[in-house]
């Protein structure tokens, strides 16, 4: 056998199916960790999944999914939604609610990681306002809710009582429709934003050094030195995460809607999520909100698509 032959066998495919083998049988240990979020996401998410044929049946709880009625018409409950008021207003609601924390909230964080990042000598000052920024990730929206009663009600409201006792009109923070809306993102602003800073924080300290040195060679300031290597530095993971906020344009939780509304400004409050708890477990109409829970999830997959896509096209690097 020529040298040239035994280069062949040992550089051919048996070798390396072998180091693949290798490679898995000493990565078994990764495997087995992978493997549980991916069961936990196949028996809780994907399985469950099944169950979005009741949009298309005449769904009796007394019954099985599978043995329900299918709908004459099969389209009859997402025609009832469209036909519906007070759907289309939760859809109006969830789009505004959802768009404003987007356009209101979503360069906040930014801001928060280039403040923090630029703090550089007074080390605990710096430990200690990360820890006040992140805190209020870790509140729930019904203790949040709590504190906003007990500080802006129109009323009995620490706000509103200093207010009066200067003589100053009372402000209905809770009560009036356009006031509402700017408590509401501005409370999520409070709860998320120092939370998502983190993101962009690792994504700063993954910038190589010696482009700031050398920025700072060519007469850059602190500014300069944040447009020109900064912001171009975290700029693949500022377009992530925009296009992940777009994915969710029609995808609203149910807790700050729920706890922060009232029927004071139920017009502007009433969401698709708390639409579809009262009509499917209040009304008990579930194939209506199995329909609407459906579009929502139909239209928050093309909404991320559609994003990815224009990233793409301009150059930039999607989520896939």
């Amino acid at each position: 056998m020529t040298k040239q032959q035994r280069r062949m066998v040992l550089s051919g495919p048996g070798l390396e199916k072998r180091r693949w083998w290798k490679i898995r049988k000493s990565d078994y240990a990764l495997y087995i960790m992978i493997f549980l979020p991916l069961l936990y996401f196949f028996i809780f998410k994907y399985i469950p999944m099944t169950d979005i044929v009741v949009s298309f049946k005449d769904y009796n709880m007394f019954q099985t999914v599978w043995s329900s009625p299918w709908a004459k018409d099969l389209l009859k409950y997402f025609k009832m939604a469209f036909s519906s008021k007070d759907f289309l207003r939760a859809l109006r609601n969830t789009i505004v609610l959802n768009f404003l924390d987007l356009l209101v909230g979503f360069p906040v964080p930014i801001m928060i990681a280039l403040l923090l990042n630029e703090v550089t000598v007074f080390k605990r000052f710096k430990r200690f306002a990360q820890t006040v920024l992140y805190m209020p990730h870790f509140l729930s929206w019904t203790i949040i809710s709590g504190m906003a009663m007990l500080v802006l009600a129109p009323e009995n409201g620490l706000v509103n009582i200093l207010l009066s006792r200067m003589g100053a009109k009372t402000i209905p923070f809770l009560s009036n429709k356009y006031l509402w809306i700017a408590t509401y993102v501005g409370l999520g602003i409070w709860q998320s934003a120092g939370y998502t800073a983190i993101v962009y924080l690792a994504a700063i300290a993954g910038i190589n050094p010696e482009l700031y040195e050398a920025a700072e060679m060519d007469g850059a300031g602190r500014l300069r030195k944040i447009w020109h290597v900064t912001l171009p530095g975290i700029r693949p993971t500022i377009v992530v995460m925009l296009i992940l906020n777009l994915g969710r344009i029609l995808n609203i939780s149910f807790e700050r809607p729920y706890t922060m509304g009232n029927y004071l400004v139920r017009d502007v409050s009433d969401v698709i999520s708390t639409y579809v708890y009262r009509v499917g477990i209040e009304s008990q109409q579930f194939s209506l909100a199995t329909a609407v829970g459906l579009f929502q999830s139909v239209v928050c997959v093309i909404f991320l698509v559609t994003a990815n896509i224009i990233c793409e096209r301009l150059g930039e690097r999607g989520i896939w």
